[in-house]
């Protein structure tokens, strides 16, 4: 009552030359104060709703998206990133104004792990700290950069002493949107050679699981991880098929293969990819794609080989059921003895599913990879062969944190000791 007599109150000082000259009749005046009450009850309407949970607000250089503190079914990891952080980590649905505009996003996990690993520890360990930085530098062009902290063992050793964590810049893009059916950027990238390496980027709360498949983990030698160079990509309707496609240069592995080429190509051969999907409207939620990669890579000095990779998943993204299949072949030929060919196999499995109970925040899943890796290939000498199981159990604390709990069994040669491992994470975003 004291607001509306206060708006009421402003509202006729507002009008003095109204009000005074209808001093002498009551009923106008009271017609008045009626009018200005009607138009004070229809602002707090609007009040109320703006301020109702979910409501779009608009300042004057940015678009605010408030998401409810308690939803009914939490998103999908990665519907729900795309929903808060956008595409590569930028806040969705942003209009600025004012360039350039940065914006930060971040993940971090705690495990904890027990194995009977002869030589393994077990206990706590401090998961990747992940960095999303992105500003927008025109309507059209916009940077992304992806930053991580991982713990170091040796942390605190040697003189001058080791830092306690390794700094690493996981991915740097500038990147020129001109339209959905072309974009052009530059850059440091995950490699676009299957889905897993482009859907789950750094940050653990972003993938149903806790571990990476083996074929495409950080650090891991049979897949490139990292390209640097240039991308053009663009997605074409294609009558409902919705037709997506990337094609890169770059200088494809380093001297050390499980890493990019940072500092330049080190066999002056550009590497190149081509990557195609589809997610058909008809089928929401299946995508179907395969990609090939050509390089030449030198894992010791004067010795070279041509390398193509061939790779192709099936995905079935929605939550109940989640379903991701994926198969990747590595064939190694020696430039000096073209003879010598070799063909590395790597596949796996993955299937999980929302349970209609409640809020739906459980969520179980199962993983079977097998890796082949043959004698003859000695770019890959020393992976050995794998097959494996995982499975866990994934809980969503809220929107954006989840606890998850896993095992493994995993047989890393013939003839080898099954190893088997526990593993406790809570991961979230913020």
């Amino acid at each position: 009552m004291r607001v509306r007599l206060g708006l009421a109150c402003l509202l006729l000082a507002a009008l003095p030359g109204t009000v005074g000259a209808q001093t002498s009749d009551a009923a106008s005046q009271a017609e008045l104060i009626k009018s200005l009450a009607a138009r004070i009850e229809q602002l707090e309407k609007r009040i109320a709703e703006l301020e109702a949970p979910g409501t779009l607000t608009r300042t004057s250089t940015t678009v605010t998206r408030e998401v409810p503190a308690a939803a009914a079914a939490p998103l999908s990891p990665r519907a729900a990133i795309e929903a808060i952080h956008g595409e590569h980590g930028d806040p969705a649905g942003t209009d600025v104004q004012e360039y350039p505009s940065l914006k930060l996003a971040g993940f971090t996990d705690l495990n904890f792990s027990g194995t009977n690993q002869p030589g393994a520890k077990s206990g706590f360990t401090e998961g990747q700290f992940i960095l999303h930085l992105n500003s927008a530098l025109s309507r059209k062009v916009n940077f992304f950069g992806e930053m991580s902290f991982t713990a170091r063992p040796d942390a605190g050793t040697g003189a001058p002493a080791v830092t306690g964590f390794n700094a690493e810049v996981e991915r740097s893009i500038v990147r020129l949107d001109y339209n959905d059916y072309f974009k052009l950027s530059f850059g440091r990238y995950h490699t676009p050679i299957n889905y897993w390496n482009t859907a789950y980027h750094h940050g653990q709360w972003l993938q149903t699981t806790v571990s990476r498949p083996e074929m495409i983990q950080f650090g891991g030698r049979l897949l490139p991880v990292h390209f640097v160079g240039a991308l053009v990509e663009g997605a074409v309707p294609a009558s409902g098929l919705n037709l997506n496609y990337n094609f890169g240069v770059g200088n494809g592995r380093g001297n050390v293969i499980s890493r990019g080429g940072d500092a330049g190509d080190n066999n002056n051969n550009r590497a190149w990819l081509i990557n195609t999907f589809v997610k058909p409207d008809a089928l929401f939620g299946l995508q179907i794609g395969g990609s090939v990669y050509r390089d030449k890579v030198t894992p010791a000095a004067g010795l070279d080989f041509h390398e193509w990779i061939t790779s192709a998943h099936v995905v079935w993204s929605k939550e109940d059921p989640e379903v991701i299949a994926e198969f990747a072949n590595v064939r190694h030929t020696q430039f000096d003895r073209p003879s010598v060919v070799s063909n590395s196999q790597a596949w796996y499995t993955q299937v999980g599913y929302r349970l209609p109970l409640g809020p739906r925040l459980w969520k179980p899943y199962y993983r079977f990879e097998y890796i082949h890796i043959p004698r003859s290939d000695s770019v890959f000498r020393g992976i050995p062969t794998l097959a494996g199981s995982v499975v866990g159990l994934r809980y969503d604390l809220s929107t954006f944190t989840a606890i998850k709990f896993e095992y493994r069994s995993q047989r890393r040669a013939p003839g080898q000791p099954q190893i088997n491992s526990g593993f406790v994470q809570t991961s979230f975003t913020f």
